[in-house]
């Protein structure tokens, strides 16, 4: 067995009908746009990218950490989550070695900030991620713009060598 491990993380979020609700993705505030409606800042972003390495490391889906029924997390920072997620995974045996994800919206358009996405990701996960964007082109739901959508890959490192899945 490896000692090494993916996972695939995705979140959808509705934009938010609350006009003072922020836009936060990747960590990054996009003034003037609407907010994604969600129980924590909607960051389907870093969303993505905790649910990856929670698949990673066997331990469930956000979800479950998480819950949209617990008021602890009304509001709360999605990198918090994802920084939170991380130390749940090294917990649990495991180190990020890095994510990948793309976000699939017509808007906002997020290229001038990829690299400031990027950056406040892989300080709050504390290894690289990586983010690209790509437009649904019309397409259904995300392209009519009543939401958007993020898939992430996160690949894991067993942190003794071992899987500790199956011990040493």
């Amino acid at each position: 067995m490896s000692a090494l491990r993916v996972g695939l993380g995705v979140d959808v979020h509705p934009f938010s009908e609350d006009p003072g609700r922020r836009c936060i993705l990747g960590g990054v505030t996009f003034a003037g746009e609407r907010g994604l409606g969600g129980h924590s800042d909607a960051d389907v972003i870093a969303h993505a990218v905790a649910d990856a390495i929670a698949g990673a490391a066997g331990l469930g889906d956000i979800g479950e950490h998480f819950p949209d029924s617990d008021p602890r997390w009304k509001g709360a920072s999605s990198l918090l989550l994802l920084t939170e997620m991380v130390g749940r995974a090294k917990d649990a045996g495991w180190r990020l070695i890095n994510a990948d994800c793309t976000l699939v919206a017509e808007k906002p358009h997020v290229a001038s900030q990829r690299a400031r996405m990027s950056a406040a990701l892989s300080d709050s996960a504390g290894a690289p991620v990586h983010v690209k964007a790509t437009r649904p082109e019309g397409l259904g739901a995300l392209g009519r713009v009543e939401g958007v959508a993020c898939l992430a890959v996160a690949l894991l490192e067993a942190r003794d060598g071992n899987n500790p899945d199956i011990g040493p």
